[in-house]
């Protein structure tokens, strides 16, 4: 009983590292996205408000572009040191640069050194983020109990959206008890200056962890490794394709939507992102859960089916002035996106050998967020723009989730099959 109580406590321990490490990342990550219109302002100064808008969100994608780079560097770090080496480095290299932000001086008082200052910034924390998020899912997988491994791993998942959720209420707060003008001054810092506290915890718990790599099983180049399979990356970043697109329109971009073209109050939308960001928390281990249960792919293919068909009329709901189908429709997309997301992680890892699994899964995963997720809500505004069409980013999702749909249907059933050695 001692003995199945040690391991129980053991498991929870790594449980709760991987948590906690995502909540910091996505936190940090994320909270840039939730300020997007007041740091265009500060940082982005124009005459005209959409040209401000798109340089923030150029600035957001800037953090994405490092990313694959990121991946390839941590990967490398955690298929040939550690994956704990990995994920402790990781959080450093987050905390530093966010907290750096919230003290950065800006345009009116520095000049265009004050945007360049902030870009660099960003592409810090793009590499942070490249390595931390897939390190932690494969670390999770391969510390997941026999016939657990979706619900495990989908705590990677849960921690993002965690730290993503922390951004959106710590914003959802801000915006609630202060006039624009304050934020705009300086309280907009707070968020930003509060990443080094969850850091340094996240740092403490992480000290602790197991490592999951045996000696044996390390590579001595493993991103040489890693190009001769390069087939399965591709088919790695298309399953990410889905979730790079919806997830940056649909809870980030939209709070500048609700805001910009609904014309709902910033307190609305921040509000209304929140419930929606709690409701996908809960359903992402439900749906790990019966991926474990059920097998990976039907899980996954009818999210993916689900996107398709109903994105546009999600965003159709979402067009309105009316808190109750605004609300319905994102409930409706985080829905169906933790459908698709939480069997995701563990569908990723069971992809690749023990020898290259962090450095694939990074680089897969990584390439589709920098080139389509971090460049998502400038898209979104120039589709809008273009077609003269409010809703005209729900094509560009339905579009993405055709892919990986058609990717999830051709790759091979892994749910029950022991991790590749």
């Amino acid at each position: 009983m001692q003995e199945h109580s040690g391991a129980k406590k053991h498991r929870n321990m790594i449980l709760f590292a991987g948590i906690v490490g995502n909540v910091l990342e996505w936190y940090d990550f994320a909270v840039y996205g939730f300020f997007a219109p007041v740091l265009g302002k500060l940082f982005f100064p124009s005459k005209d408000p959409v040209t401000s808008l798109i340089a923030s969100f150029g600035a957001f994608a800037a953090g994405f572009l490092m990313r694959p780079i990121g991946g390839a560097f941590f990967g490398y770090i955690g298929d040939r040191i550690g994956r704990k080496r990995a994920l402790n480095l990781s959080v450093i290299l987050m905390a530093l640069p966010t907290f750096t932000i919230g003290l950065m001086p800006v345009y009116a008082q520095i000049g265009i050194l004050a945007p360049v200052m902030l870009v660099l910034l960003r592409m810090l924390q793009g590499l942070s983020v490249g390595g931390e998020f897939t390190s932690s899912i494969v670390y999770l997988s391969e510390s997941a109990p026999k016939g657990k491994r979706g619900l495990f791993s989908s705590a990677s998942m849960f921690g993002a959206f965690g730290g993503i959720l922390l951004g959106s209420f710590l914003s959802s707060v801000i915006s609630n008890a202060l006039e624009p003008a304050q934020i705009a001054v300086w309280r907009w810092r707070a968020p930003f200056l509060i990443g080094i506290v969850v850091a340094a915890f996240g740092y403490l718990v992480r000290r602790h962890m197991p490592e999951t790599l045996p000696a044996e099983k390390k590579t001595e180049n493993p991103l040489r490794v890693v190009r001769k399979s390069w087939r399965t990356v591709l088919m790695a970043s298309g399953l990410n394709l889905i979730t790079a697109v919806s997830f940056y329109t649909i809870f980030v971009f939209v709070i500048t939507w609700l805001v910009e073209y609904v014309h709902e109050a910033r307190t609305t939308a921040l509000r209304l992102n929140t419930l929606s960001m709690i409701v996908m928390m809960i359903c992402c281990p439900v749906a790990a859960w019966l991926s474990d249960k059920f097998r990976r792919k039907p899980v996954m293919i009818a999210a993916a089916i689900g996107m398709v068909v109903l994105a546009y009329p999600l965003i159709w709901l979402m067009h309105h002035q009316n808190t109750d189908l605004i609300l319905l429709g994102q409930l409706g997309m985080a829905l169906l996106f933790a459908m698709y997301v939480g069997p995701l992680p563990a569908a990723l890892a069971e992809m690749f050998p023990g020898n290259i699994r962090v450095s694939a899964v990074s680089v897969g995963y990584n390439l589709t967020y920098a080139i389509f997720g971090g460049t998502a809500p400038m898209f979104a505004i120039w589709l809008i723009n273009k077609e003269h069409d409010d809703m005209a980013f729900a094509w560009y999702i339905a579009a993405a989730a055709a892919v990986s749909l058609f990717v999830t249907i051709r790759i091979p059933e892994t749910a029950h099959s022991e991790l590749p050695e």
